[in-house]
This record gives C-alpha cells, sequence and structure tokens, in this order.
C-alpha cells in the first residue's frame, strides 16, 4: 500500500498524493496519473506496481480542486460522480499539480508520466506543457484528439484500443497524423480501460503487452545518462518529426486495417 501524503502547488492549493519507493535505488521517477474514477484502488495498485519495477511511483489527487478524497468505482453513481468531478476540472490547474508533483519524486533521477483515460489525456497535456519530463505514455486519453497539435517536449508512445468506442480509429490517426514523432501502439480488440483489471472491459493479453512496452519506453528513457564528459551535453529536443520513430501505424484506406510500418535507421 502506497504512503498518503500532502503536496503543495505553486498557486498555493493543497492536494493529497500516494507515493511508494522501491526496494533499492530507484531507476527514475514515474507519475501515475488516475482514470476519470479518482486515485482508487486500481491507481493505487499501480503505484505499488511500477514501485516494485524499482520506481519511484506517485499518484497525485488531482480531483482534489472539485472533491477532495475521490475514490469511486466504474459503474452507476461511482461512474456518474466520476464523470461529474472530470468535467469540472481545469486543465491549467491540473498541469499546476502535475509540476507539484514532479518536483515531490525529484529524488527518483529521471521522470516520466503515465495515466489512462482521463489520466492519458492529462499525460499527453504534460508531455507538452510540463518541463522536466523525460518521457510520458498516455493511454486511451480521450481528450487527446482536441489537442493534438500540441508540441511534446519529450518523447511520447500512445497506447489505444482497436474497439474503444470513445476513440474511434480515425481519431487516433488524426493524432498520428498530427504528431509523427510520437510512437503509436494499437490493441487488437481491447476497448476503452483495457488496461485495468477492475473493469468488464480488461483485456489481460493486451494489458500485459502494454505493460511491457511502457516499462522497455520508461527503462530506455528513463535510465541514468551515460554521457563522456567529452560529449555534448546540450538537452535533446523532440519538435514532431525530428525525434526518431521506431515504429508507427498507418491506416490502409481500402481494407480499413492497421498496419505498422518500420522505418531504416
Amino acid at each position: 500500500m502506497p504512503d498518503r501524503i500532502d503536496l503543495t502547488a505553486s498557486d498555493g492549493h493543497t492536494f493529497g498524493a500516494w507515493k511508494a519507493a522501491p526496494s533499492g535505488a530507484p531507476k527514475g521517477a514515474l507519475l501515475v496519473i488516475q482514470e476519470a474514477f479518482g486515485v482508487n484502488a486500481h491507481i493505487r495498485e499501480m503505484v505499488d506496481k511500477y514501485a516494485a519495477e524499482g520506481y519511484l511511483a506517485l499518484a497525485p489527487q488531482l480531483y482534489d480542486r472539485v472533491e477532495r478524497d475521490v475514490d469511486v468505482g466504474y459503474v452507476g453513481e461511482d461512474r456518474e460522480r466520476g464523470i461529474a468531478c472530470m468535467k469540472a476540472m481545469d486543465f491549467d490547474d491540473a498541469m499546476r499539480d502535475v509540476e507539484a508533483a514532479r518536483d515531490a519524486i525529484a529524488s527518483g533521477g529521471k521522470t516520466g508520466i503515465t495515466g489512462w483515460c482521463w489520466g492519458g489525456s492529462i499525460s499527453w497535456l504534460a508531455a507538452c506543457r510540463v518541463s522536466g519530463l523525460a518521457a510520458s505514455v498516455p493511454c486511451y486519453g480521450g481528450r487527446i484528439p482536441d489537442f493534438k497539435d500540441e508540441s511534446p517536449k519529450c518523447p511520447v508512445m500512445f497506447q489505444w484500443g482497436e474497439t474503444d468506442a470513445s476513440l474511434p480509429l480515425d481519431k487516433v490517426e488524426e493524432v498520428r497524423a498530427a504528431q509523427p514523432g510520437t510512437i503509436h501502439h494499437i490493441y487488437p480488440g481491447a476497448g476503452h480501460g483495457f488496461t485495468c483489471d477492475h473493469r468488464e472491459s480488461y483485456h489481460e493479453e493486451s494489458a500485459k503487452l502494454a505493460h511491457e512496452r511502457a516499462m522497455a519506453f520508461f527503462g530506455e528513457h528513463l535510465a541514468l545518462s551515460r554521457t563522456s564528459p567529452k560529449q555534448d551535453r546540450r538537452p535533446r529536443q523532440f519538435p514532431g518529426a525530428a525525434f526518431l520513430v521506431i515504429r508507427r501505424w498507418r491506416l490502409n484506406s481500402h481494407q480499413g486495417q492497421w498496419a505498422m510500418l518500420p522505418y531504416n535507421v
């Protein structure tokens, strides 16, 4: 079980967060961003899971600006309460809280961010608007297409569900086309919430693969620098297509299928 702590944003707002440390020296630090349902049992489990993987992990209670300690389930009145909080949130306020959360785990080394559902949208916006992040893995964020033209400051790997009713593949293709310097994974047969084992939409095979890919991505980008003193230490920039992409997806308009296209490197 992660530890409950309090954080303060730059505007003086105080909010809760859940933090877990690895058993040894951290590989890096990870911000874990909630779905539309607050920092509930599933999100706290993910904090522990990332700590077990070797990361200093923290999940900020971003809904505290609307309602304190929101922790709800996925159906009925719980779902409606979570959706209401999500709609009441301001993205600029969320970015202030992400910045405070980033600072709270700076001791863990390079910091990445990941999130699902609403948290996927926050993870994308943070990659574009918050400095000091080394990598981002947004998962099926419903608002990402609305902000597809923003410019990421760090490497980004998107995870999408093929049958996600809230994010049709044509919307995913819009994001991919607007962000050729990012990585996209589409999971066949997976719908919205496919990584969450507390939801009926959980797709075990896809969830395991998505986790493995996220860990590999963070392992690459959060690793301690081995740059020689004689080498160029200028910060790397990732403006659009300048970032090397290992793979991308293209929609075959004739067959309605996605194909993986390798890059020559």
